[in-house]
């Protein structure tokens, strides 16, 4: 079926107890997908140096531990109250913890407000520095 996003964010962004719920029903469901996916890249027979996964909480949720780097990509306010998806990006943005805290905990940061190619470039500098940092 079809998930509503709006709605499950009209609720739960307005409800502490109901995102308490949905993010304990969600985690450990996402930190068990993503530790497959990342067992069965080690399985191939030629892994990949790098990879990467988005994940929007992550500080949030005490989850960079489990990584090698972060990289941080954050935009101006303007610019993701235009881009987010939920009704209510207030409430969404007042349980995140402020950018420059982000970029100052990340080992790679970037903020998004220039081209696609600009983005590209960091993003393409950002995997060299990271293959690099792999051992031979």
């Amino acid at each position: 079926g079809h998930i509503d996003r709006a709605a499950i964010s009209r609720i739960v962004f307005d409800d502490r107890d109901a995102l308490a719920w949905l993010e304990a029903l969600l985690h450990p469901r996402v930190v068990t997908e993503y530790l497959a996916w990342r067992e069965s890249l080690a399985r191939l027979p030629d892994p990949p140096a790098v990879s990467a996964t988005e994940v929007p909480l992550l500080y949030e949720v005490g989850g960079d531990e489990r990584f090698d780097a972060v990289v941080a990509i954050t935009a101006r306010e303007d610019l993701r109250r235009e881009r987010s998806r939920v009704s209510s990006p207030e409430q969404r943005e007042s349980r995140l913890i402020p950018d420059e805290e982000k970029a100052a905990r990340a080992d790679f940061s970037y903020i998004n407000d220039g081209t696609r190619q600009q983005l590209d470039e960091f993003v393409a500098e950002t995997m060299r520095a990271l293959e690099a940092r792999q051992p031979a």
